[in-house]
């Protein structure tokens, strides 16, 4: 027996990712009509009649003998609905639609989905939408195979210069890819161009969805009803009428009212026994009644439903649910609990997020930019939460915030996390947040830096300009041009013979004074132990007196100084070493 392989869409941000599910959706709209398009639980069921009415004769084109059910398409785009695809040891999505706009190509998003779906062993085809925004293109309903043959061989040309963009992006990102009709099958990703808003294009995807999962997939898809029911905890909320609920795809078996089920809970196992399995009533009876479900007795992979039971108020999602025929059944669950548990380092960040999906994915992307995690959990941010951040302030202090993927700030944690001056990084899009850390981290780093370059004497070289000794001494006031590098108040100076001449006690350029002049310009300093004819005279050139102790800082920041100025550093420490030797 086969079942309907379960499709999920990814994709980066204003891609067009929910429009093309909507599209594919509502490829057979006509309500009470048999072999239409079935309603479930957070997917929507695509059944063989309405796949063959609206890609028969591409089926036949690419020769993809039918014997699945239909096709269970995940109704919530993105990240965060797949990471909750869970099973153990990888995803219980099939195949998935990564869907690319024509205009912009890949971005940060896709390449994180391309990651997820990578680590998840997911394969996927690609749906390069929106070439209804093409301007040498004419987009219109149907079959993308057909418009394009009746466009002119200049647009064929200008389309297929579109598509190997997209082509050359892959290839970049580790996968050859093809536009479907070219590809070699098990070889390359096939892309599929399409417009959701014109719906060119769906046809071919429903057909590569099918046929794909028939050629390749077919043991995959292979149930018996023997088998133990199995199933991913995609949501959990309170119903009106009903209390705390689970929304759930089942992917292995038959679940049935009175069976004893088992999922994971934040504090261990939940056992308990279904009261209802409960599916959405066809939109025309939704119309005519307030109750939005009706009660069925059984269900069957792969579907979606909606599960009423007891004591579902602390279930995570994102976790495995179970029927429990016997203990092994827990056994193998307390395993699945095991291997969630994950592994941190001692400093690190705080990461809290809102199923143990999103968990599994958050924690993989960090590590892949070598970020360290120390404490992971699910819910929302506490001030539990910052206060073990702010414990860290002093010895780690970039690892002293708080990560919060698709989950509220409590209001004392926020309160606390203002007043303590630390920073909870909050969004939905996992890459966001991760982008919008590392882009705090270098502005720290930077700060930092800059903190500690304002404590170094720079190199510099200037000299003395004849004809402009204003002052003899105490303190002496001379003309000067800085030849290389930048002159700060508070510097010690030096002559070429290594003796210091004194401190640099002011800097006027026409009356005004500075704090620092740099390369080019001509200013007057006062210099407090300069003498005029005994340790300073028109002509010298002058020096920063660097002290040994601060080389290695400046050899740190080399790149930050130029070629010529790293040239007078030079120059300042063979001074300064022939000075010592002859003491």
């Amino acid at each position: 027996m086969i079942r309907q392989p379960i499709i999920t869409v990814l994709g980066h941000v204003d891609h067009g990712k929910t429009s093309l599910l909507d599209a594919i959706r509502s490829s057979r709209v006509a309500e009470r009509e048999a072999g239409a398009i079935t309603q479930h639980i957070g997917a929507t069921e695509l059944p063989l009649s309405t796949i063959k009415e609206t890609a028969g004769p591409l089926i036949e084109k690419f020769g993809f003998n039918l014997k699945i059910p239909g096709l269970l398409v995940i109704d919530t785009p993105g990240h965060e609905a797949f990471t909750n695809l869970r099973k153990r040891g990888g995803s219980i999505a099939d195949l998935a639609i990564l869907v690319i706009d024509a205009m912009q190509g890949i971005q940060p998003q896709t390449i994180e989905s391309i990651n997820i779906l990578k680590a998840n062993k997911v394969p996927f085809i690609i749906a390069m939408n929106k070439i209804d925004m093409l301007h040498f293109y004419s987009s219109k309903e149907g079959s993308f195979l057909a418009n394009l043959a009746s466009q002119n061989e200049n647009v064929k040309r200008q389309f297929d210069e579109k598509l190997y963009t997209v082509v050359g992006q892959m290839f970049e990102n580790g996968f050859n890819s093809e536009r479907f009709d070219r590809c070699e099958f098990g070889k390359q990703i096939p892309i599929v161009p399409c417009s959701a808003k014109t719906r060119e294009g769906l046809p071919e995807i429903i057909t590569l969805l099918a046929g794909l999962s028939q050629r390749y997939l077919e043991k995959e898809l292979e149930i018996s009803e023997n088998e133990v029911a199995k199933g991913a905890v995609l949501e959990a909320k309170e119903e009106k009428g009903l209390g705390k609920t689970i929304d759930v795809i089942i992917y292995q078996g038959e679940l049935k009212v009175n069976d004893e089920i088992a999922v994971i809970g934040k504090n261990g196992i939940i056992r308990t026994k279904i009261r209802a399995l409960l599916q959405p009533k066809p939109l025309q009876e939704m119309r005519d009644t307030k109750e939005k479900f009706s009660s069925v007795k059984s269900v069957f992979a792969a579907c979606g439903v909606k599960i009423n039971a007891p004591n579902l108020d602390d279930v995570l999602v994102g976790s495995t649910i179970t029927q429990v025929r016997s203990e092994e059944d827990i056994t193998k669950l307390k395993e699945e609990i095991n291997e969630s548990t994950f592994s941190c380092d001692h400093e690190g960040l705080i990461v809290k997020a809102d199923a143990i999906g999103s968990l599994e994915a958050i924690i993989n992307l960090f590590k892949k930019e070598n970020i360290c995690i120390r404490k992971t959990d699910i819910g929302n941010v506490t001030r539990k939460d910052v206060m073990e951040a702010l414990a860290t302030q002093c010895t780690a202090p970039l690892y002293s915030v708080v990560i919060a993927f698709n989950v509220t700030i409590d209001k004392e944690a926020e309160k606390e996390a203002e007043e303590k001056g630390i920073i909870i990084f909050s969004n939905k899009v996992i890459y966001k947040i991760i982008e919008d850390y590392k882009i705090w981290v270098e502005k720290c780093k930077k700060v930092e830096k800059d903190k500690d370059m304002a404590c170094l004497i720079w190199p510099v070289e200037f000299e003395v300009l004849p004809g402009k000794l204003f002052r003899n001494n105490k303190p002496a006031i001379v003309g000067v041009r800085i030849n290389e590098g930048k002159l700060k108040v508070g510097w010690n100076v030096m002559n070429k013979s290594g003796e210091i001449v004194g401190k640099v006690t002011g800097i006027q350029n026409n009356g005004k004074e500075l704090k620092e002049v740099t390369k080019g310009e001509e200013v007057a300093i006062s210099i407090d132990e300069g003498n005029i004819g005994k340790n300073l005279f028109s002509g010298d050139k002058l020096y920063s007196c660097i002290p040994i102790s601060q080389y290695c800082d400046l050899e740190k920041y080399s790149s930050d100084i130029t070629v010529d100025e790293q040239e007078i550093f030079t120059k300042i420490k063979q001074i300064k070493a022939s000075k010592n030797s002859t003491e």
